[in-house]
């Protein structure tokens, strides 16, 4: 079951004029030795996978903990997020959906790469991609099974697709084994990709 609510005025399908400067600064920078493009990509990476999703993983950890939390957090995602001085970009509105045993849900956007950038930092390239896009919908088993994991038969695949307006943010569930750990021990579990819903939570030593 997907969601389709796609109010979007601006198209990604070419680099705006800031992304073409920046690359055309990157080109200069490099040929004139003031940078190492790998030492950049590998800036780029670690704010992709560590920094970026840091803010989001101490919400889910926190919902993991505190059910006042968790049940504020369901019912409106901007203000509980709010409460933890994270503050969304004026007019997006986060929308936080639970996955549970009968439901996994994961993010997509169709038309470009809406994104909640101040909970997960920089969009990964493959989120931007249009065969993610488009297959996310189509065939989210499928895509699943490429991230490597296999959803049970009967739990019911929910694909969400993010607006210019509305981003939502993946709550995964909790792993097993993870009972009395604190918030700040559960965030390090906590992953980018499964907070887009193309990943799951693990503890150390159980399969993933």
């Amino acid at each position: 079951m997907s969601e389709h609510h796609h109010d979007h005025d601006h198209d990604h399908s070419e680099l705006s004029d800031t992304e073409l400067r920046v690359r055309a600064l990157e080109t200069i920078l490099t040929e004139k030795g003031y940078i190492d493009p790998a030492a950049l990509d590998a800036m780029i990476q670690a704010y992709e996978t560590k920094i970026g999703p840091h803010n989001g993983a101490l919400v889910v950890a926190k919902a993991w903990t505190d059910p006042a939390f968790k049940e504020a957090l369901l019912a409106d995602g901007s203000a509980a997020v709010g409460t933890l001085g994270h503050v969304s970009r004026t007019g997006d509105h986060l929308v936080v959906v639970e996955n549970t045993p009968e439901r996994h849900n994961m993010v997509v956007c169709t038309l470009c790469s809406c994104y909640p950038w101040e909970m997960l930092g920089l969009p990964p390239v493959w989120y931007k991609a249009a065969p993610y896009r488009s297959r996310a919908v189509k065939d989210p088993r499928g895509v699943l099974a490429d991230f490597g994991f296999t959803i049970p038969k009967d739990t019911e695949i929910r694909v969400w697709d993010s607006t210019a307006e509305t981003r939502f943010l993946v709550l995964p569930m909790r792993p097993a084994g993870t009972e009395g750990w604190s918030e700040e021990q559960l965030a390090e579990l906590v992953t980018r990709d499964s907070m887009i819903g193309t990943g799951l939570v693990t503890a150390p030593g159980a399969p993933s």
